[in-house]
């Protein structure tokens, strides 16, 4: 027996949107059918269950920490990657018992704000539990970090170790970010990806010194070694941009490169000349957490990029909520609620081969729906709230 849900508008996203729009479903949430409210008449169909908002698919969050979910609240802000990164060392540390309960906490956070997927970075094997009883869909990416040549097998290997033990949760091995891959750990992980089905996530240009490293060897990362106690003397600066230095050591038919803050208009040409398959997530209030500056957003967007959505984690962000982070992109950027609803629907459904089922309200999917309520005209303000329905 179908159910009928409408709303002031319908968000199908793989359409156009349909005002006073009817959703018919079937018992276990399948779409049925996206329907006119002249055609639900026509039809004869009553019981029709009314919202006043918005009705749009199941939100898809493809870079997210929640290993780091513990560290809430413990990481001062605005204070560069280098010492954000250090202070997580300081504070990473806790008992498995606090550690799961955050987990916990951070995946029912991330349901109740309507997310129904996430691509979710570890580096431990501790979320296995969280992520195997919950109702959210999860990629986790395995996520190895290594510049020392010397120990790029090791490294691999463990990864490999953890991916098994991962299973049968989906899990695929990842490098971090250009600047803390060895040339020997991008070969190996290109070699398995050519071998394997292992979709791709990196963080990239976070940070002018990142691009500062590999142009000149120059900048803060050299602190940030000296710090690691890491002997960075075999490196020898690229004269390239990070992107432009490590995108052609990334295999595969999709890459997600996540955060982008410092990715200019001659990346992306470069990048996307080497590499047809590549993604591009944005986290803009992790950004702003820790550097306090934002992505050149607007040229991303008229680049054409295939665009998604992500939180980081509660070490950077004060909550997982994607319409969150809807709302910072609109405060800052020319972009309609149609634009970010795409990215942060069908995009990050399409990144992590979910599509099938997520990402769109179309006969035969189960994408999830929620209400976005008080956002008049597609603009989302602090009044603006999302809630899951389906």
């Amino acid at each position: 027996m179908l159910q009928y849900i409408s709303a002031s508008v319908v968000y199908p996203v793989s359409s156009p949107p349909v005002e006073n729009g009817v959703i018919a479903l079937e018992e276990d949430g399948t779409v049925h059918a996206v329907l006119h409210v002249e055609q639900a008449k026509e039809q004869g169909i009553e019981n029709i269950k009314y919202y006043e908002g918005f009705l749009v698919p199941g939100l898809i969050n493809t870079h997210c920490h929640l290993e780091l979910s513990h560290l809430f609240g413990k990481i001062a802000e605005q204070t560069g990657l280098q010492g954000f990164v250090q202070q997580v060392i300081k504070y990473r540390d806790s008992s498995e018992e606090l550690i799961l309960e955050a987990m916990q906490k951070a995946d029912r956070e991330m349901l109740e704000n309507g997310i129904v997927a996430v691509g979710d970075i570890s580096n431990q094997l501790v979320s296995r539990a969280i992520k195997s009883g919950s109702r959210l869909y999860y990629h986790t990416f395995i996520e190895t970090l290594g510049f020392n040549p010397a120990q790029a097998k090791t490294i691999f290997e463990k990864a490999l170790k953890m991916k098994e033990e991962f299973t049968p949760l989906k899990a695929s091995i990842v490098p971090h970010a250009p600047y803390s891959i060895s040339k020997e750990l991008f070969a190996a992980i290109k070699d398995y990806s050519l071998k394997e089905d292992n979709l791709l996530s990196m963080h990239n240009q976070e940070t002018e010194d990142e691009n500062l490293f590999f142009q000149f060897n120059q900048g803060a990362f050299l602190k940030l070694y000296e710090f690691l106690g890491l002997d960075i003397s075999f490196f020898s600066a690229t004269g390239k941009s990070s992107l432009q230095s490590v995108v052609e050591e990334l295999p595969g038919s999709k890459v997600l490169l996540v955060h982008n803050t410092l990715t200019s208009a001659e990346d992306i040409r470069y990048a996307t000349s080497v590499h047809d398959g590549l993604y591009w997530c944005l986290c803009p209030n992790a950004n702003q957490y820790i550097e306090n500056r934002l992505p050149d957003v607007q040229m991303l967007a008229e680049a054409n990029l295939k665009i998604t959505l992500g939180t980081d984690s509660l070490a950077s962000n004060h909550q997982l909520s994607i319409l969150a982070e809807m709302k910072t992109l609109q405060e800052n950027f020319n972009l309609s609620f149609e634009t970010l609803l795409e990215w942060a629907t069908c995009n990050g459904a399409a990144y992590l081969g979910i599509e099938e089922q997520y990402g769109t309200l179309e006969k035969g999917k189960r994408p999830g729906i929620n209400l976005v309520e008080f956002a008049p005209e597609g603009k989302i303000s602090g009044k603006t709230s999302v809630r899951r329905i389906i």
